[in-house]
């Protein structure tokens, strides 16, 4: 009873700092971490003890698990060189000079001071993500980050393990294994090198080997969403369990789990099973982020009341706790932007990468998997309460320094993410180019009957029109775009229908299997009208570019770089004739003709194209620069 009404109210507390942050724009991460901290001091509120155990096992693998769903496989390939420097080189790097730092102020030996350095040296993989995808920082920072917070803690736990036993302590609950245990005469370089080595590999291939299995099942249960959903909630157990209990390390076996089922997950799920997975797996995470920075919050108190018993005061524990702070801060950048700076010595954004690498260098906030590997200190460890209080204050520290100041940093340094307007060019671009591939396959289809294919047309260039809608202003006032008001009226519809159905349900007259059915079809056409409208109000208002991945090499973009001035300044010539709006406005590059786009009743620019045969129209909404060839369909 204890536990659930413990588990109740921190989900409840989660619940209301998270719904009075959002609006003040607080980071909640941080409202939960001091929330905790004042609650843990309030002697009605009882100790929540956070065991190394509770940690590595049940939060660490799902947490693992939900990041590396939401990661792609492929970014992480392309940026493998950066992310393998931080999340092996600098967590290495760091625990030496933190451990230089340490041994220079504690009474402890060397190697248990390095314990020290690589328990704080990995970055958090729930504040990385959670951090940088809430203030918007540019893709590639993000990649890079998610991929190091998801690997790096495999290297600390691994030389944490490597550094107790140099120490002649137990590494318990650090990686398992036999090689958990030894003395300092025991470890030899060799004998670093093969625990790293069974602790990569190892963990690597048991991630394939978990993937494999599940990427089998899923196949069985093609039909069965329920199922699929509640594999999904034991894969990341499936792989961390067995990694652990060989000495491989259960992270990475978890992270290739998790990326290359996220990579596969079109093939082998239904689109009802990943939409299943996805909303759940929300739930789980929000849960279990967010319940992870009050956790940490609440053990202050206990820790504090510790080291007064230790042999340490406890002024002095915080003031090396923060000289281990100011390492932290320090190193990281000192790591990062020489290899920057070397890496883009020939690159014309080199300016831009510098920029970048300081912003990534001041986004290294740690999290629960300090505090976890801080408790997995043996009993017998020399001030153990005053290292995990340690722990706690880089914890800490970083979250409400650099948490609170890495978005300002970011303006300062002009490091944005990329603009919700190129986002929906390039969603455009794809839309109309998948749409096309679907389109040629029902087209040459000999059987299938025209009327039905006329209308799939249709409805396939509503939705392709209604992504190119969400860019540019309205060509006329401030009305409604069709598809605007086609989301507006559809909506209304859909809750009057909606209250029909619950008057028939009251009714008692229809079987409730059969109004659950209807209800989940409005409520699943609803959502998405919802989501394209409120995704449509981001994307106006910033000057518009066209992103380089989507442009291609072009023979027409290429002849038409100086294109014609538009020979209309009042909007569509044709529109205006014929007495027709329009929604938005190109001109071709090779007359400067202007014409609507096919949102509008018109579409007098495709007309244009047709008749002229000019390939290239460029767009002439404010704010927009980017241009179409209609013969190969591509942006420039």
């Amino acid at each position: 009873m204890e536990l659930a009404a413990l588990v109740v109210a921190i989900v409840l507390v989660v619940i209301l700092v998270r719904r009075g942050t959002v609006p003040l724009g607080v980071p909640t991460p941080i409202a939960l971490l001091v929330v905790g901290a004042v609650l843990s001091f309030v002697p009605a509120v009882p100790e929540v003890p956070l065991s190394s155990e509770l940690v590595l096992f049940g939060l660490l693998p799902p947490l693992l698990y939900a990041a590396a769903l939401s990661t792609s496989l492929l970014d992480v390939r392309t940026h493998r060189a950066a992310i393998l420097s931080l999340s092996v080189g600098l967590v290495l790097f760091t625990a030496l000079g933190v451990g230089v730092v340490a041994w220079l102020l504690l009474p402890i030996p060397f190697t248990l001071a390095f314990a020290l350095g690589a328990i704080v040296a990995p970055p958090d993989a729930v504040a990385a993500t959670a951090v940088a995808r809430r203030i918007g920082l540019p893709r590639g920072i993000t990649t890079i980050l998610e991929g190091e917070s998801l690997l790096n803690d495999a290297t600390a736990l691994v030389s944490l393990r490597t550094a107790l036993a140099a120490a002649g302590l137990a590494a318990h609950g650090v990686g398992a294994g036999e090689g958990g245990e030894g003395s300092a005469a025991e470890v030899t370089l060799g004998s670093v090198s093969v625990d790293l080595l069974v602790a990569s590999v190892g963990g690597v291939a048991i991630g394939v080997v978990a993937y494999l299995v599940i990427g089998t099942i899923r196949r069985y249960l093609i039909t069965e969403v329920p199922a699929d959903t509640a594999l999904s909630f034991v894969a990341p157990y499936l792989s961390y369990v067995p990694a652990e209990q060989v000495g491989a390390s259960g992270v990475l076996a978890v992270v290739t789990t998790g990326l290359l089922l996220a990579h596969r997950a079109p093939e082998l799920q239904t689109a009802p099973s990943r939409l299943s997975e996805k909303i759940n797996w929300s739930s789980v995470t929000f849960v279990l982020e967010n319940a992870v920075f009050l956790l940490i919050g609440l053990q202050i108190a206990s820790l504090v009341d510790n080291v007064g018993k230790g042999e340490l005061s406890l002024s002095r524990t915080l003031l090396v706790g923060l000289a281990v702070l100011v390492t932290c801060l320090v190193l990281r950048p000192v790591w990062m932007v020489p290899f920057t700076l070397l890496g883009a010595r020939h690159s014309k954004d080199r300016g831009e990468r510098v920029r970048s690498a300081l912003v990534g260098s001041w986004a290294g906030m740690r999290g629960v998997v300090t505090l976890a590997a801080a408790l997995t200190l043996p009993e017998e460890t020399p001030l153990r309460a005053e290292l995990v209080v340690i722990a706690l204050v880089v914890t800490v520290g970083t979250l409400l320094l650099q948490g609170t100041t890495l978005p300002m940093l970011a303006r300062a340094l002009d490091v944005r993410g990329p603009d919700p307007r190129e986002d929906a060019l390039q969603e455009a671009t794809v839309l109309g180019a998948t749409t096309g591939a679907g389109l040629r396959l029902i087209e040459s289809d000999p059987d299938a009957d025209a009327a039905v294919v006329r209308a799939i047309q249709e409805q396939a260039s509503a939705r392709v029109n209604r992504s190119w809608e969400r860019l540019g202003m309205l060509g006329q006032g401030d009305d409604e775009t069709p598809s605007e008001s086609h989301v507006r009226l559809r909506t209304a519809m859909i809750r009057e229908e909606r209250a029909e159905l619950l008057r028939i349900r009251d009714l008692g007259a229809v079987d409730h299997a059969v109004l659950n059915t209807v209800l989940g079809q409005l409520d699943a056409e609803e959502t998405a009208l919802v989501w394209s409208a409120t995704r449509s109000e981001t994307v106006r208002g910033s000057p518009l570019r066209p992103p380089e991945r989507i442009a291609g090499a072009c023979q027409h973009l290429a002849a038409a770089e100086i294109p014609r001035p538009p020979t209309s300044a009042d909007g569509c010539s044709t529109c205006l004739e014929l007495g027709m709006r329009w929604v938005h406005l190109r001109a071709c590059a090779a007359c400067g003709h202007v014409g609507c786009c096919d949102s509008s009743q018109g579409k007098h620019a495709s007309a244009h194209f047709r008749d002229a045969g000019h390939p290239v129209m460029r767009s002439i909404e404010p704010g927009e620069a980017w241009r179409w060839c209609f013969v190969d369909e591509v942006l420039g």
